[in-house]
């Protein structure tokens, strides 16, 4: 079973915030110590996952924004 992409990052994300949340409640060291060493792990394999995914799309640069189509900014110029 794949895991998406998106999981990664998800679950770095929560990792991070939590880490964030530990310092602020002026945990122990040591846990907050662990925390981020187990959170950088996470960010490189996030990273890893994230660059290594099989993402493919249709648009070029040329569909601009889809909430803002290109042919809504030709009559400025």
């Amino acid at each position: 079973m794949k895991v998406p992409v998106m999981f990664y990052v998800v679950l770095t994300t929560i990792m991070l915030v939590t880490l964030t949340i530990m310092v602020s409640m002026d945990l122990a060291f040591s846990w907050v110590f662990y925390t981020m060493c187990i959170g950088q792990l996470f960010v490189l394999i996030m990273v890893y996952k994230v660059l290594r995914d099989t993402y493919t799309t249709n648009k070029t640069f040329k569909d601009f924004y889809e909430d803002h189509p290109i042919s809504q900014y030709e009559n400025f110029r």
